[in-house]
């Protein structure tokens, strides 16, 4: 009996430590590094994005504003008018019905002789060369974005193509749905081209700008306590502890890139500390594991140890003046 117990413990043992060794050599152990990028110069820009779709700008039903007969009806359904032709003539010599702007006559309800009452609707007149886009911004966005801002408009059916726009309104109310309030923005689309009512729209409004601005990576910035600093890496170094504190003033800033008006060159390199894992080191992938598991890949063009920031500088992104 104790030869059989003393056997069933030898063999605990040794699956214990075979699970533990096998345990061991699979485990990921997290450890701390750093890649870094270089302070760059350029062109920083905010801007706040957003989802619409596209509308006239005007278009109108055409009331009577009469009670009478009609006498002639002058334009067709379909049919091009100019603001202030006669659509509509009515037999006690009433004042003619006229197109409000240059359109084109979409509904003509009514004929030579129909009887109309006041403020029925006869016809309707869109005007299809002058078009609008209207998006919802979250509240706190909302105050950046002012009437006459530059407008970057992108249409689904026009994938290759950039359209221009302006803010042309903001709204005064918002709607409020799941704890959040959201305000309708109106922009008008220079020149509309091909694109029809009805279409979808990717709209980015440029709300605030800096020519030349010295910018980093946002995350290159920290916090220590109410100032600002990053982490200068040491020239001919990698490791990220092979660094010096500095401290930093900055001015706008989009989701990628913020700027640095006080404290830094542009060149100078500096740390973006990230918790990676350490198996992940020897792949050659071409991005990092990250703490939640998933793929950490650097801007447009990569971002190698030794900086390698875009040169456009500061890519724009959706949310402004983080």
């Amino acid at each position: 009996m104790k030869k059989l117990i003393m056997i069933c413990t030898v063999l605990v043992l040794a699956i214990g430590g075979c699970a533990w060794f096998f345990m061991k050599d699979n485990a990921e152990p997290v450890i701390a590094r750093s890649v870094t990028a270089t302070v760059e110069k350029g062109d920083l820009e905010v801007q706040i994005s957003g989802s619409g779709s596209v509308a006239a700008i005007n278009s109108e039903d055409i009331t009577s504003s009469v009670t009478g007969e009609v006498d002639e009806v002058l334009a067709e359904k379909n049919e091009l008018v100019e603001k202030g032709d006669e659509l509509i003539t009515f037999t006690d010599g009433s004042d003619p019905i006229t197109a409000p702007f240059d359109g084109t006559v979409t509904t003509m309800d009514v004929e030579e002789g129909d009887r109309v009452s006041s403020s029925e609707v006869l016809a309707h007149v869109t005007d299809y060369k002058k078009l609008k886009t209207t998006i919802s911004v979250d509240e706190l966005d909302i105050p950046s974005v002012k009437k006459g801002q530059t407008v970057e408009i992108k249409a689904s059916a026009f994938e290759d193509e950039t359209f221009t726009g302006e803010v042309t309104s903001v709204a005064k109310e918002g709607t409020y749905e799941n704890g959040v309030s959201s305000f309708d923005v109106t922009i008008k689309i220079d020149k509309p081209g091909d694109i029809k009512i009805g279409m979808s729209t990717e709209v980015s409004i440029l709300t605030n700008s800096v020519k030349d601005a010295l910018y980093v990576p946002i995350e290159a910035v920290q916090m220590d306590g109410e100032e600002k600093y990053v982490n200068i890496q040491q020239s001919g170094t990698t490791e990220g502890n092979a660094s010096t504190k500095t401290m930093v003033e900055t001015g706008i800033s989009n989701d990628r890139y913020i700027e640095i008006t006080s404290g830094l060159e542009e060149g100078q390199s500096v740390s973006l500390p990230i918790t990676i894992n350490e198996s992940s080191t020897g792949s050659g992938g071409d991005g990092m594991r990250g703490g939640q598991g998933g793929e950490i890949r650097m801007p447009s063009g990569g971002m190698p140890s030794s900086g390698g920031m875009p040169s456009s500088g500061g890519m724009p992104s959706g949310k402004g003046g983080q």
